[in-house]
């Protein structure tokens, strides 16, 4: 039986230094694997992709040395395997 292959998805909240929101968000744009899903109060909710948690922890750690940020941190990690559909439909509760 072939390997399954593996898709990470999490969450992360990231929090700015006072003024620096607009560069970490300027920032996170250049990021292909970083969706911005909310930003205020200096705190960016973000979603991270990628094969691997590793992938994952290295674009954290990429984020937690920009210019601006205070702290970056992993709420929540989900793992998808290939084949967790059929016929086009998820197969667990979600």
């Amino acid at each position: 039986m072939p390997e399954q292959r593996q898709h990470h998805i999490s969450s992360a909240v990231i929090a700015t230094k006072p003024g620096g929101i607009d560069g970490v968000l300027a920032a996170l744009a250049g990021f292909d694997n970083v969706e911005v899903h909310g930003a205020d109060k200096g705190k960016i909710v973000i979603v991270i992709e990628g094969p691997s948690t590793g992938v994952l922890g290295d674009t954290l750690m990429r984020i937690s040395l920009l210019d601006g940020v205070i702290a970056a941190n992993m709420v929540f990690e989900h793992v998808e395997m290939e084949g967790d559909e059929a016929d086009g439909q998820r197969t667990d509760a979600a």
